[in-house]
C-alpha cells in the first residue's frame, strides 16, 4: 500500500480530534491484517470511490465509543449506545474521512466517500475487498480507535 494513501487518514485524525475536545491525540501501532476482519464493539464502514477505491473501517470498543460520544456531546454522560451516541460516532467518521478526502485532493487524488454505516455487537465478521488491510491505531486522550484501510489494487 502506498504511504501517500495512508498519511491523509493519520493527518486527518491529528487535525480533527482536537477540534472536538480531545487534548492528547497521537499515533499508535501499525499492523497489517488479512482480508477477514473480526471485531467487537462499534464498527463504522465508509466507502471510498474515485481515483482509488476501497473501504475504511473504524473500530472502537463499546465503552470507549461511549467516552468518545460523550466528549463530542460536550461531556453529556453516555450510559448506553443510543441513537444520539451512534449519530455522533457516525458523524465523527464522516468528518475524519471527509478531511482525509480533502487531503487526497491536495495530492491530486480525487475521491468521494459514502455515508457511514454503523454496526455494533460482538464478533462482527467483515470480509474486505483487499487481501491486505493496513491497521492504524490512533489514540485520542488514550482512547484507541482502530482505522483499517483497504484499497483495491
Amino acid at each position: 500500500m502506498d504511504v501517500n494513501h495512508v498519511n491523509p487518514f493519520m493527518e486527518s485524525f491529528l487535525n480533527v480530534m482536537p477540534q472536538l475536545g480531545f487534548s492528547k491525540v497521537e499515533k499508535g501501532h501499525l499492523s497489517v491484517k488479512g482480508k477477514d476482519l473480526l471485531s467487537s464493539g462499534v464498527i463504522i464502514i465508509v466507502g471510498i470511490v474515485g481515483a482509488i477505491k476501497g473501504n475504511i473501517v473504524y473500530s472502537i470498543d463499546i465503552e470507549n465509543a461511549k467516552k468518545i460520544a460523550s466528549t463530542m456531546m460536550m461531556g453529556m454522560p453516555v450510559i448506553e449506545l443510543d441513537d444520539i451516541a451512534k449519530s455522533a460516532l457516525s458523524e465523527l467518521t464522516n468528518m475524519l474521512t471527509a478531511n482525509a478526502a480533502t487531503r487526497f485532493s491536495v495530492l491530486g487524488i480525487p475521491i468521494d466517500i459514502s455515508t457511514p454505516t454503523l454496526l455494533h455487537g460482538n464478533d462482527i465478521s467483515l470480509k474486505m475487498s483487499s487481501n491486505q488491510v493496513l491497521c492504524i491505531e490512533l489514540l485520542a486522550d488514550n482512547i484507541p480507535i482502530e482505522v483499517n484501510i483497504a484499497f483495491d489494487n
